[in-house]
């Protein structure tokens, strides 16, 4: 099939990728798919995890990843005693008002894309093909097979010079021939029982699958598929759309690519990069894509492990359509090959503070809009979310408590290896063991004489619930409990890193951030005190700002506020818990139509159901 971007040549190419960089799996997935020829050759490796979100790709890719072989037919052999193409091919076809292809594709339509004999046998093929399984003659498999044939078949008589957005003013000699069903090629090889296909937005279905290998093959060029294709869209889907122009092209719905808009193509790799949860990434791509490949490279980075990204280039030969510009500044076509490993890690924070959200984090980056430039976590607390968000430019950590604003700074801002020594060090100094009442007390009267944070962060170590806890008098008074340093800990220091490449550190009152400094595409995350909850940290009696129903009210307004700016943001909390219903937030949410997103349990001790309400 002559196809836009089609890459069969480039197959042996993603498989040296594969073997160079030691790209070991059970999972594939081939996500602008297309016409499956990557999928198709791989399916005897792998599972094959196929999406596009045109029906004839789910189509063709249905017939070619559901079948090790052209479908043996047997309901229809038994029936008619004959074979199904030669059948099809041999029947007399009467043209009436239900021959859409032959109505608005040939010169009856006044368009020449196909004779008028081939358009009344096409007409008559695919109308047939729904008979047989209506009646269940044939089966869905089968049904698939037949479409996505007929598909191929119709490449060979179509009068055009590669894609549907146009046809010849003349009969090309390809297009006098008579049309021929003939059975789609496929790779016979040995498949896997589960392979998926979808017919899915890309970017929204990374959000719900996960795997080892993903190949990205996006449109590089303005070109929509929809319309390049359409032809094979109305035939797959046989729906009989409203038409239009020279062409007689459908609707495109809402099947425009964001990646094929000058805009807007990079902010939706963006997304998807952040979104996709597979570890493997390869990436095909053009010199002359609408995103140049230094940039794709430099925005891969972000979201790969230790920031590599390595590129391997290939010479390939330039498909042209009615919209290509032959300004190419002497520039041949390249395409590329990106491969990245893509940093899936969730670095749990070291401190163990009361309301921390590490197990939220998926759902929270999940729930992220496409573009983030700054994060601003708000009530940073433990630092569990915003170090594990890849904002483009910034993120911004603020915490009003000085202790754990104290912690979190000390622990971003030392070298790993000064902290490990420095806090095995105090341990042996002290001589802290598990349960060890005693060199406990010694070390938490030393730290609320001196207060600094390495002495916080081993006390909150062997402390009750690993709480960290103070009086009225700003004294830390957790008594001691069960826990301790140990291996874990350690690794959970080493891996804690900030994803972003900046960041920014602030202790103040959330209240006094600089809403309006704050650039575009800024997301702001807040993790408050739960207002129908209780904890030690919001009781008011630590010598601290407490949480109530008047700071519950002034968080809602501001967050109203932020919304007016023009500004994303997030908001952790719990509508229900135990016997009690959060009324206040749930009107407050219903009357300004911000989205609520149910977002699991968190906590282990007091489980809560957790919620993010967002403004987007």
């Amino acid at each position: 099939m002559r196809y836009l971007g089609s890459k069969i040549k480039l197959l042996s190419s993603i498989d040296e990728v594969i073997k160079e960089n030691n790209i070991e799996g059970e999972t594939f997935a081939d996500l602008f798919a297309g016409t499956g020829c990557v999928g198709d050759f791989f399916k005897d490796r792998y599972q094959i995890i196929s999406n596009d979100f045109l029906f004839y790709s789910y189509v063709m890719n249905r017939a070619k990843l559901k079948n090790d072989s052209i479908p043996k037919f047997d309901c229809f052999r038994k029936k008619y005693k004959s074979d199904i193409f030669e059948w099809l091919n041999t029947q007399t076809y009467i043209p009436d008002d239900s021959y859409f292809i032959y109505l608005n594709y040939t010169p009856i339509g006044n368009r020449m894309f196909f004779t008028e004999e081939n358009g009344i046998k096409i007409d008559g093929i695919r109308q047939k093909i729904e008979e047989l399984r209506a009646k269940n003659i044939i089966d869905e498999e089968e049904y698939y097979y037949l479409i996505a044939s007929m598909m191929e078949s119709i490449t060979k008589v179509s009068n055009i010079s590669g894609t549907y957005e146009a046809f010849f003013k003349f009969w090309d000699s390809r297009a006098e021939k008579d049309f021929d069903l003939q059975p789609l090629e496929i790779n016979e090889a040995p498949l896997h029982a589960n392979n998926l296909i979808f017919n899915e937005d890309t970017n929204k279905l990374v959000r719900e699958i996960k795997g080892d290998i993903a190949y990205i093959d996006p449109p590089y060029t303005v070109t929509q598929y929809i319309s390049a294709y359409h032809m094979f869209e109305t035939l797959a889907r046989y729906d009989y759309p409203t038409i239009k122009g020279v062409g007689g092209k459908r609707g495109r719905g809402d099947k425009n690519s964001l990646y094929a808009q000058r805009t807007k193509a990079k902010l939706i790799f963006e997304d998807l990069f952040r979104q996709i949860q597979f570890k493997h990434i390869l990436i095909s791509y053009s010199n002359q894509g609408l995103v140049p490949i230094e940039e794709l490279c430099e925005l891969a980075s972000n979201f790969a492990v230790n920031g590599a990204v390595k590129i391997n280039h290939y010479d390939y030969r330039e498909y042209q359509n009615h919209r290509s510009s032959n300004k190419r500044n002497g520039e041949n076509l390249n395409e590329v090959i990106i491969y990245f490993e893509k940093d899936m890690q969730i670095n749990k924070s070291p401190i163990n503070y009361s309301g921390s959200k590490d197990t939220l984090v998926p759902d929270i980056i999940k729930a992220l809009p496409a573009n983030v430039d700054v994060f601003v976590d708000a009530m940073g607390g433990a630092f569990n979310v915003g170090a594990n968000i890849t904002a483009l430019n910034k993120v911004v950590y603020n915490e009003m408590n000085p202790f754990v604003y104290e912690l979190v700074s000390w622990m971003v801002n030392t070298p790993k290896e000064e902290l490990i020594n420095a806090i095995e060090k105090k341990i042996e100094q002290f001589g802290m063991k598990k349960a060890d009442e005693n060199a406990y007390k010694r070390l938490r009267d030393t730290y609320n004489a001196e207060q600094n944070p390495l002495e916080l962060f081993v006390l909150h170590m062997y402390s009750f619930q690993n709480m960290i806890r103070f009086n009225g008098s700003h004294k830390f008074n957790t008594p001691i409990g069960v826990a301790g340093y140990s291996d874990d800990m350690k690794q959970r220091i080493l891996d804690f890193k900030v994803k972003a490449p900046l960041l920014e550190l602030l202790n103040i009152d959330y209240v006094n951030l600089d809403w309006d400094s704050y650039p575009p595409n800024t997301v702001f995350y807040f993790d408050p005190p739960y207002y129908i909850t209780s904890a030690a940290y919001n009781d008011g009696k630590r010598g601290m700002k407490g949480w109530g129903l008047n700071e519950e009210v002034e968080l809602l307004n501001t967050l109203k506020h932020i919304d007016e700016l023009g500004h994303k943001f997030i908001l952790s909390n719990v509508i229900r818990h135990k016997e009690k219903e959060h009324t206040l937030l749930i009107e407050w949410a219903k009357e300004n139509n911000f989205r609520v997103i149910d977002a699991g349990v968190s906590g282990w001790r007091y489980a809560k159901n957790e919620v993010m309400i967002l403004n987007y």
